[in-house]
């Protein structure tokens, strides 16, 4: 199981290109820039438009600009609009739709909650603008590649 699913993954490589473009770019660009589909792009940029992340222009110079700047939405929120599934696990919702015969009686359940909860917190203290800054240069080692305020969330994530 992945955090991100398919559509998510994507979508953010199309922020991550018209981030990189703040004249805006079009649907067949990202597609070519990426290998994708086009239609599968557009689909991408329409939910994107309809969400409140990005803005079409129409016409000859027309496209796909942000809406907001990266480093105004955070990881969660954006993840939690693009999918409305995102969740540790099916009990972390306020009705589980999952048929489980033993919600009611879970002894994990309430453990599984805080650790949703406090994935969710690092994802919303995450910001798309870090995601979107070059990798540090690879003298750092692997142990360096993530930047340091995702590094500080996840820290004060922890149990103490």
């Amino acid at each position: 199981m992945a955090l991100l699913n398919r559509k998510v993954d994507y979508a953010i490589l199309v922020l991550w290109y018209l981030h990189q473009k703040p004249d805006g770019g079009s649907a067949r660009e990202i597609a070519e820039r990426f290998s994708l589909s086009r239609a599968f792009v557009a689909n991408i940029l329409k939910e994107l438009c309809h969400k409140g992340f990005v803005t079409s222009h129409r016409g000859a110079q027309g496209g796909y600009v942000l809406q907001r700047p990266a480093d105004a939405i955070n990881l969660a929120d954006f993840i939690e609009a693009m999918d409305d599934s995102f969740r540790l696990a099916n009990c972390n919702q306020l009705a589980p739709d999952d048929g489980c015969a033993l919600f009611a009686a879970c002894p994990v359940k309430g453990p599984i909650g805080v650790i949703h909860a406090r994935v969710r917190d690092v994802l919303r203290n995450v910001t798309l603008a870090e995601l979107f800054r070059p990798a540090l240069p690879p003298e750092t080692g692997p142990g360096e590649l993530v930047s340091l305020p995702i590094r500080a969330a996840f820290a004060a994530a922890l149990p103490s």
